[in-house]
């Protein structure tokens, strides 16, 4: 299912667009960044919170397809979209669009360096370039712990993931406060205050 733009055009289907992107697209990362096609609509992909994409409500199985949609997946603001270079439409993502199902540790303390592997078999080292971020529930408290993986995309941190993480957190001083969090290529990343952990 496809919705209409004001010009009256269809958005196009996804096998339209997984051919214009694998046209677009030979080999690294896709330069979303640098395309500006026209907004052709929305069409009917969501990425759920556990990681699956579906079109049209089925889920798509073909692996190698959805690492070509993610990567012409752009982010703005709180709306994301899959960019080739002719065409731009709008997804569903329930949370963040990648799930971060493994997580390797090298060293320790200030010189730790914590490798992530998406759902999608990329990887990438949390540092000031792929942050660690911690969004806590207001409701029950509960954290959800994501990290950046580009331009705004993020991966939300699986949960077998986060509580290794929490083995290897540790106190540091955070804007004149002592928090508990993770170090990651020289960046501590705070995940909750030690007095609230202690409590």
């Amino acid at each position: 299912m496809t919705k209409q733009t004001g010009g009256g055009n269809p958005a196009p289907s996804a096998d339209s667009l997984a051919k214009a992107a694998r046209r677009a697209v030979n080999k690294g990362p896709a330069p979303v960044h640098l395309w500006s096609p026209p907004f052709c609509g929305e069409i009917d992909i969501r990425i759920r919170r556990d990681g699956t994409w579906d079109y049209l409500g089925t889920p798509i199985a073909r692996v190698e397809l959805l690492k070509l949609f993610a990567s012409i997946l752009k982010r703005e603001g709180d709306a994301f979209f899959l960019v080739t270079p002719v065409e731009k439409v709008r997804i569903r993502v329930d949370d963040a669009p990648f799930v971060a199902v493994d997580v390797e540790a090298q060293g320790a303390g200030a010189a730790q360096a914590l490798t992530f592997t998406t759902n999608l078999g990329d990887s990438v080292v949390a540092g000031p370039e792929h942050p660690i971020r911690v969004e806590r529930s207001a409701d029950t408290g509960e954290p959800a712990p994501y990290v950046e993986l580009r331009d705004g995309l993020e991966a939300l941190i699986d949960r077998k993931s986060f509580l290794r993480l929490v083995e290897l957190g540790g106190d540091a001083l955070h804007q004149g406060k002592r928090w508990f969090g993770l170090w990651s290529r020289g960046v501590f990343f705070p995940v909750i205050p030690s007095d609230e952990l202690a409590g």
